[in-house]
């Protein structure tokens, strides 16, 4: 399958089907999460990609990231006191950085399109 490499290339990231695989032990923290993704490619020294999880409870420590939430739903709990927990679903726009420890609770698979570095 070829990502969006070239300009004026179309890619249906809603429709790629993705290989999910279950989180390492490490991370899960209620459930059988699993996750996928696809890297659609660089641009810019950033890498695009889709990813998806399915339900249940999972702890992350995240990269430097914007995404947009396609489908599904979750809840983002961050370690950092300060920081309040959120809800997203459809539409949603939202910026990680460096470092954080989330906790993800998903509760309908969710499918993001993210720009990482």
């Amino acid at each position: 399958m070829t990502g969006i490499a070239r300009a004026g290339a179309v890619t249906d990231a809603a429709g790629i089907p993705l290989a999910h695989e279950p989180l390492p032990a490490s991370e899960r923290r209620k459930g059988a999460p699993r996750a996928g993704a696809f890297e659609l490619g660089v641009f810019g020294g950033v890498e695009i990609g889709v990813w998806e999880m399915t339900p249940g409870v999972a702890a992350d420590v995240e990269s430097d990231e914007v995404f947009v939430v396609l489908s599904g739903r979750a809840r983002v709990d961050f370690a950092s006191p300060e920081l309040p927990s959120i809800d997203i679903g459809p539409g949603a726009v939202v910026r990680l950085a460096s470092g954080m420890r989330t906790v993800w609770t998903v509760t309908e698979t969710l499918r993001k399109v993210y720009l990482a570095c």
